[in-house]
């Protein structure tokens, strides 16, 4: 399974591949930021946004795009930026017909470093433990982006039996049925 991870951002937007399965050694297949000047027009940082995650569309070819879900924060503009960028990216992907997930902050750093409240720092610290890698990715929203990544290839395989079990076990309701 190869993923293209997103942690949205219009200043620095984090994208990294990895390619493996659960339960073997993952490989990163790239990792980088791509950025937007913070006294751009909006509207261009948004079509830089786009045009960088189509550059790593292009090149990597991955079989998903999870994306960071956007969680609630006090500066409401953080969260608009963050907001538009997930979208960008989520738009990308569904114009290529590749399916999209979004993993909390909380649920990528549960399964990356066994703690939902892990910092910036243990998230590095792990992706480059699990990659092999020399150093941890710079800045942060690379390593993000690699440990959402990460936290899809171990969670979407659970994920899609707990889908298929409960899709076996739902009883369709047919339409046009009277007492």
């Amino acid at each position: 399974m190869r993923v293209l991870g997103v942690d949205p951002g219009l200043t620095r937007c984090g994208v990294g591949v990895v390619e493996g399965v659960a339960g073997r050694p993952l490989t990163m297949l790239g990792v980088g930021v791509v950025r937007t000047p913070a006294d751009d027009d909006l509207s261009h940082r948004l079509l830089a946004v786009e045009q960088g995650i189509e550059q790593w569309l292009d090149e990597h070819r991955p079989e998903f795009v999870a994306v960071e879900r956007v969680f609630s924060q006090h500066n409401v503009r953080t969260v608009m930026g963050t907001a538009q960028a997930s979208a960008v990216a989520m738009l990308c992907a569904a114009r290529r017909g590749i399916p999209v997930a979004l993993h909390t902050p909380s649920e990528v750093k549960a399964a990356v470093t066994g703690s939902g409240r892990a910092d910036k720092a243990q998230v590095g610290a792990m992706v480059t433990r699990l990659l092999r890698l020399a150093s941890p990715p710079k800045p942060a929203d690379a390593a993000d982006a690699l440990a959402l990544a990460v936290c899809h290839i171990w969670r979407a395989p659970a994920q899609n039996r707990l889908q298929q079990a409960v899709a076996r076990h739902t009883v369709p309701v047919s339409k046009g049925r009277t007492a």
